[in-house]
């Protein structure tokens, strides 16, 4: 997708300030959460996390082995990637015997995922891009 070309008509042509609004803004938006939520995007911004995220929410859960076919990949590159998506609180994971099953970590991430996928679908249909 092409990043939008920069022009005149995109940004203020005179400087106006509604002081109240931002200081409202500064005081309620939490520093720590929005760096929080950064690390948490930079983890889906990744080709096979964000693969195994849409299988997840679509499945519900899947073992190491099943997630590894559906990316091609390694069983170990599979795993790396299943449990920094644990570490960031998007997945989670039972033991069951020998298999390990991973679903995800609540339905916040689910939506978040399905309303990703529903935007690309739009986005898509919108362009007429494949």
């Amino acid at each position: 997708m092409a990043e939008p070309k920069n022009t005149a008509d995109d940004v203020c042509e005179v400087t106006c300030v509604d002081e109240e609004k931002v200081t409202r803004l500064q005081e309620d938006i939490d520093d720590r959460e929005v760096e929080r939520m950064a690390v948490m995007f930079k983890g889906l911004a990744d080709k096979s996390r964000m693969k195994i995220l849409l299988a997840l929410a679509t499945e519900g859960e899947l073992c190491v082995c099943d997630a590894s076919h559906i990316l091609g990949a390694s069983i170990a590159s599979t795993s790396h990637h299943l449990r920094y998506l644990r570490k960031l609180g998007l997945a989670k994971y039972r033991k069951e015997g020998k298999l390990v099953y991973y679903s995800l970590d609540d339905s916040h991430i689910k939506d978040i995922v399905t309303l990703a996928s529903e935007h690309q679908h739009e986005l898509t249909a919108r362009d007429g891009t494949n």
